[in-house]
This record gives structure tokens, C-alpha cells and sequence, in this order.
């Protein structure tokens, strides 16, 4: 089965990563976790990028703040999607944002929300859908009970309001 590595630039980033891990374990996804620094272990990134085809890894979610050079630290060093996740560590994450955002032509990096961690699985899992079906099976539902919430939701304030 295919593997999401995850890559964040500091331990203090993990509380981020909750409702991203949620998913993961909803939609029974297989993951690896890391710590890497782009520039203070920036040898140890590339060593791990270097293993991602011997350990299953088919997409790489990299959450980084401040100067958020991670993602484009590891789309550069390998083809294989990279999702960047901007996590707020100073201005608002913004800075991180922007990081991520400003790719120069050739290397792209997708990016969701600022600490955005479940659009990051949920992306991660529609790339892994292009190869895997049974993990579009999977999405399929999840979004199916988004819909259903959201429906039991405008009943319920339809029966309360609407008189």
C-alpha cells in the first residue's frame, strides 16, 4: 500500500497535525512521521528523500513555519507530489504561506490553508486515489458524511427557525 511521509521542521509543529492524523486514521492510510530541519539537518533530508521509493512513499507532506523552506527544499530533490502545509509559528503564519507558496518555475509545490493538516491528508489521499481505488472509495464516503452532516444540520435550524 502506499505511504504518506510527513515531514515536519520541528517537534513543536505535531499539535498542528491532529486533525490531519484523524483522517489518516479514518480512511486507514499508511504514513511516516519525521523531524527534519531543511537547514539544520538539511543532509538527513536528503538521505530520507533518497529512501522514498524503497519505503513505499508515494506523497510527502511537508509542514514548515516562519521561513517555510522545507517543501521546496524536498519537491526539489525528488518528482513525487509534495503538499506544504503552512503552519503558524509568526505572522499569523503568513510568512510561512507565502514560503511555500513563492516556488520558482520548475519546482512546484501544492499548498493548503495554513495549519490545514486534514486538506493536506485529504489532498494526499486524492493523489494516492489516481493510483490506488480503494482509497477513492474511501474519499467517496468520507465526503458523502461531510454532506449528511451538513444536511442534518440545516434540518435541524429549519425546524427550529422556520415557523
Amino acid at each position: 500500500m502506499a505511504k504518506i511521509a510527513i515531514i515536519l521542521g520541528s517537534d513543536s509543529d505535531l499539535p498542528v497535525l491532529e486533525k490531519g492524523f484523524k483522517i489518516i486514521e479514518k480512511l486507514d492510510l499508511e504514513m511516516e512521521l519525521r523531524i527534519l530541519s531543511a537547514h539544520r539537518t538539511h543532509e538527513a533530508v536528503s538521505e530520507y528523500i533518497d529512501s522514498f521509493d524503497e519505503r513505499g512513499i508515494d506523497v510527502i507532506i511537508a509542514g514548515a513555519g516562519k521561513a517555510a523552506h522545507l517543501p521546496g527544499v524536498i519537491a526539489a530533490q525528488t518528482v513525487k507530489p509534495v503538499i506544504g502545509l503552512p503552519i503558524r509559528a509568526s505572522l499569523d503564519g503568513v510568512d510561512a504561506l507565502y514560503s511555500i507558496v513563492q516556488m520558482p518555475g520548475g519546482i512546484p509545490v501544492a499548498t493548503v490553508g495554513i495549519n490545514a493538516s486534514d486538506n493536506a491528508v485529504l489532498l494526499a489521499a486524492q493523489i494516492l486515489a489516481l493510483k490506488y481505488p480503494e482509497i477513492a472509495v474511501k474519499l467517496q464516503a468520507h465526503r458523502e458524511e461531510m454532506k449528511n452532516a451538513v444536511l442534518e444540520k440545516d434540518r435541524k435550524i429549519q425546524k427550529k427557525y422556520n415557523k
